[in-house]
């Protein structure tokens, strides 16, 4: 394993902690419509990107980046895994939910691990699975809270201590393992998992379910910002690249915001 000098590990931990808190700070302040925007964010995944370009290489970086792109499937499988295993509120379903979860995506995300994908391969795999699980989801009921106890300082702080950890973890076992694997951690939900289960502890099981339900919809975004950077790590640089992955990101969300808001306005004018 490459040792990462000091100032690299500083510079992780502030950021990851800094962007979490800060846009959390965001969406509190400002509106439930700017919140729902930020949520979408690859924050998780334009982290662990970055510092794996940065710790091991660009190339590592953007190999890594193709098999994330497939493995946002063994995202969707996670979310899949909680639904089915944390159906009780409380703690005892948020722990059944946690380890239903990482088991479904341990399992998919092995499968994925054996096969070499491109950009197009990558895509179109979690493309299916976004159809395949709305699909399933499609009678998990509606359940509206208003949860601005997930927003309050204390929740965010822990949202912000477990991504880091997480961010830590994934970037550590990127150097001991092919980039398939390291791409799919990539993929791990660092920042929407520690939203879910402050949601279902605060909460209970139903709201949980709703997040999960409306998941699949919400990776263009993702999928957006990791085609990009896989064509731009490697002869933009990280740093222009990770720009360009974010201002891609942004305007898939403006898109798919006017688009969800159009919908809403036709269906209330028929």
């Amino acid at each position: 394993m490459t040792e990462v000098p000091l100032i690299w590990q500083l510079a992780k931990l502030l950021v990851s902690i800094g962007l979490v808190l800060g846009l959390g700070a965001v969406a509190v302040r400002v509106s439930p419509r700017v919140a729902g925007l930020l949520a979408g964010y690859p924050l998780g995944t334009a982290l662990a990107l970055f510092f794996i370009g940065l710790e091991i290489s660009p190339l590592f970086a953007t190999q890594s980046a193709v098999h994330t792109l497939a493995g946002f499937t063994a995202t969707l499988a996670l979310g899949g895994g909680y639904l089915l295993c944390g159906r009780q509120d409380g703690l005892t379903g948020v722990l059944t939910g946690c380890a239903g979860g990482l088991a479904a995506w341990f399992v998919v995300g092995g499968v994925l691990s054996q096969f070499e994908f491109t950009r197009v391969s990558g895509t179109l795999i979690t493309l299916v699975a976004i159809i395949v699980f709305t699909w399933l989801y499609r009678r998990v009921p509606e359940v509206r809270v208003n949860a601005s106890g997930v927003f309050s300082w204390s929740a965010l702080a822990f949202r912000a201590g477990l991504a880091t950890l997480m961010i830590f973890i994934i970037t550590a076992l990127a150097h001991v393992v092919p980039a398939a694997w390291a791409g799919t951690l990539a993929a791990f939900p660092v920042t929407m998992l520690p939203f879910l289960l402050i949601l279902h502890a605060s909460y209970g099981a139903a709201p949980a379910a709703t997040v999960i339900k409306h998941y699949p919809m919400g990776l263009g975004a993702l999928l957006s910002y990791t085609l990009c950077v896989s064509l731009t790590y490697e002869p933009w640089g990280l740093a222009a690249g990770t720009l360009a992955g974010f201002a891609v990101a942004t305007l898939w969300l403006v898109g798919w915001m006017r688009v969800q808001q159009w919908w809403a306005n036709r269906r209330l004018a028929v």
